[in-house]
């Protein structure tokens, strides 16, 4: 169901306000690169900085946006149950299509403690849920075993974004859960490993920046087009890496700044790029050119 490129879409800021003209723009030129969905409000959303309110509504406008020519999967997850259990039924109301449910961070459940969260929110729902595993942040792996359990446990968990940085886990998770569980590998650098090995996509940063770009690699190794999937991993992968050069969300909107595609502006505790690192990451968009492509996109969606 959730196969190809989702964009982790991030949340353009405007005088401390959801940008909303900025993020349509944005959408849209998602939509003219030809991914397959977004995903709102997931970290590179900006998630914990936003409220409730805010929440929904950035999961309301992207629906809107969206207009039904690429999918909705939306951000829904939390380190509370009940607030995960609210905020996805206000994104089924909203209309996504999909929930992504992140590990609860910082709290470490046990396993036991994972498969009693996610089996709350998805008798909550009757939305399609992916399971988000990535350790680095919330502290914790999904495991394997428990993610077979929930499965069999849930009709409506389907999938997972694979964030755990480890090709040998997806060969796992396929082994144990057969062909037709979805696998997103959760990093751009590590989309093809991951594909190689039984994944289906990819939750992506850089598509933000490069969706037709991310979207045409994804295709063509699924395709068999392997020659062409490599190209675009070697051109980009740059891009990929010094996307992460600093605290993700902020080397991504940095870039999109300097695109043109909205103004640079994150919440506390996020900061700006410092000095070294924007020129570093400057200096790959301009080495991969997109800063010329970036102002020629945005005159066409203007």
């Amino acid at each position: 169901m959730f196969t190809g490129t989702y964009t982790a879409i991030v949340t353009p800021v405007k005088n401390g306000k959801i940008d909303e003209s900025a993020f349509e723009k944005l959408i849209k030129a998602q939509i003219r690169g030809g991914v397959d969905g977004i995903v709102p409000v997931g970290t590179t959303g900006e998630s914990p900085t936003v409220s409730y309110e805010e929440h929904i509504r950035i999961i309301d406008l992207s629906v809107k946006f969206a207009a039904g020519k690429i999918k909705v999967l939306a951000g829904t997850g939390g380190n509370s149950t009940n607030e995960a259990i609210y905020l996805t039924k206000a994104a089924e109301e909203s209309g996504a299509d999909g929930s992504l449910q992140v590990a609860p961070y910082y709290n470490k459940p046990s396993q036991e403690g994972l498969f009693q969260h996610f089996h709350a929110v998805s008798r909550a729902t009757n939305l399609p849920i992916i399971l988000y595993s990535v350790p680095s942040r919330c502290g914790v792996e999904i495991g394997i075993e428990t993610i077979n359990r929930l499965a069999h446990d849930s009709v409506n968990i389907v999938g997972i974004k694979e964030a755990g940085g480890n090709p040998d886990r997806v060969s796992q998770l396929r082994a144990t859960l057969g062909s037709k569980f979805t696998i997103l590998s959760g990093d751009d650098s590590l989309t093809l490993p991951f594909m190689a090995v039984g994944a289906h996509g990819v939750v992506s940063v850089a598509s933000n920046v490069i969706p037709r770009e991310v979207s045409h690699m994804v295709k063509a190794f699924a395709i068999g087009k392997i020659d062409v999937a490599q190209k675009l991993h070697h051109k980009y992968y740059p891009l990929f890496k010094d996307l992460f050069i600093e605290s993700n969300p902020v080397p991504v909107k940095a870039a999109l700044s300097m695109m043109g595609f909205m103004q640079e502006e994150y919440r506390l505790p996020l900061a700006p790029l410092n000095a070294k690192n924007r020129e570093i990451l400057r200096g790959t968009l301009k080495l991969c050119g997109l800063l010329k492509e970036a102002m020629a996109e945005k005159r066409e969606g203007a």
